[in-house]
């Protein structure tokens, strides 16, 4: 198993540039499928849950093609509907292949998702929204089997803000018959990215970026290219970093629009910014206040996927602080590796109140998650004396290389074996 060894307490300085999104790109290349033709997707990180995702197209019948940061996917011939299991437990992405089979297959049949192990994410909202457009769905606990003779356009209210279920609402619409129109959609970046997308490979999409969607199904696509936008949490792990690590770092490609909740939270915390010739230029010298309460929401909230990077910060912020997790209940496992580093921070249900202390010791962690491990990885940089970070194979499922962009800025990081 790999590990990083981090000799800590070192101020950060340096240049980093901001990798192509994760949670962006998985949906995109999911919908390469709907059409009977090639899409090029440019600035694609070479991350794990990539690479896992391009298993899943080849296993369909795609030819995929992945050179540098460019993902060449020809999706002329699809010769299976199943996700094989050993590809869908490895991660909670698999799911978003439902819509789009069924859009060009009329039917999916996939094992359970996986992926981290931050708490339940149940998948009824999928087959909520699925059902409403004429599907009929088959499951045991373990397995599901989705089909649709017809998919219909409809108008359907999500109950909650789902993403995923968003991006299969919306793949599913753009090749059902007729308008379908979705209220109370998820607003995340990734799901106006996707929208933008399938614009441009020629669906009729409309009110992007709200919480209304209308969209006019049975769209010819054709071949089109698109450059996935630069990781806005990717981005926060390293705006975080220098909050918690003191020192001034300048990020290139940061979706700055994206990250206003997190900017000013962090600016609570002393950091201080500037948006200067094309990049963000972001310093903290003074260790950092605490914030007396944040809350994880949806889109344009707080992201869940910064609390972890969050609690990181607020573990040496002079005072106290409390989070509240609103999305994910298990979230708080990061806590736990956290207090061996010296970090007092007590658990009471969805909150965390984090007395802060001036100094984090080195210790051997271990990340239980993709978010929770770049956590631990910036807290061992900010922390006295050495720290080992273990299962970093977590962290590669969302950073392309976490440990050379930290090094960059002056961290003593190495990736072990």
């Amino acid at each position: 198993m790999s590990f990083f060894e981090i000799q800590g307490s070192s101020p950060l300085s340096g240049q980093i540039r901001i990798h192509g999104s994760k949670n962006a790109v998985l949906p995109m290349m999911a919908a390469t499928i709907l059409h009977r033709g090639t899409t090029v997707l440019t600035n694609v990180p070479r991350i794990l849950d990539v690479f896992w995702m391009i298993g899943i197209l080849k296993t369909l019948g795609c030819q995929v093609w992945f050179e540098e940061d460019v993902l060449t996917i020809d999706a002329s011939v699809i010769t299976s509907s199943v996700i094989p299991r050993h590809l869908a437990e490895k991660m909670r992405s698999s799911i978003i292949f439902l819509g789009p089979l069924l859009g060009r297959c009329k039917n999916a049949s996939l094992w359970y998702p996986g992926g981290c192990s931050i708490g339940s994410r149940p998948i009824d909202l999928h087959g909520e929204v699925l059902r409403a457009m004429g599907a009929e769905i088959q499951e045991d606990g373990e397995h599901l089997d989705v089909t649709a003779k017809r998919l219909s356009g409809c108008e359907f209210s999500f109950r909650f803000a789902s993403v995923g279920a968003t991006e299969n609402a919306i793949m599913s619409a753009v090749s059902a018959e007729g308008k379908t129109i979705l209220n109370n959609v998820a607003r995340e970046p990734e799901i106006r990215d996707l929208c933008r997308m399938l614009v441009k490979m020629g669906a009729r999409i409309y009110g992007i970026g709200s919480s209304k969607l209308i969209i006019e199904g049975n769209s010819q696509l054709h071949n089109s290219s698109f450059r996935v936008p630069p990781d806005r949490i990717v981005a926060a792990t390293y705006l975080s970093a220098v909050t918690v690590c003191s020192g001034r770092i300048q990020l290139y490609e940061v979706p700055v629009y994206d990250l206003k909740a997190v900017i000013a939270v962090l600016q609570k915390c002393g950091c201080r910014f500037r948006m200067r010739r094309g990049c963000l230029d972001a310093w903290c010298y003074q260790r950092p206040r605490a914030v007396p309460y944040t809350k994880t929401q949806i889109y344009p909230g707080f992201p869940t996927d910064v609390q972890s990077l969050l609690m990181t910060v607020l573990s040496k912020a002079e005072g106290v602080s409390v989070i509240e997790e609103t999305i994910f209940e298990a979230r708080f496992h990061t806590a736990l590796q956290l207090q061996r580093m010296g970090a007092d921070i007590q658990i009471n249900n969805s909150c965390a109140q984090i007395q802060g202390v001036a100094l984090l010791h080195g210790a051997d962690v271990t990340a239980m998650d993709l978010r929770g491990g770049a956590a631990l990885t910036i807290a061992g940089v900010s922390a006295e004396g050495k720290t080992i970070v273990r299962a970093v194979e977590h962290v590669f499922r969302g950073y392309e290389n976490l440990e050379k962009d930290l090094a960059a800025i002056g961290a003593n990081i190495i990736l072990k074996q």
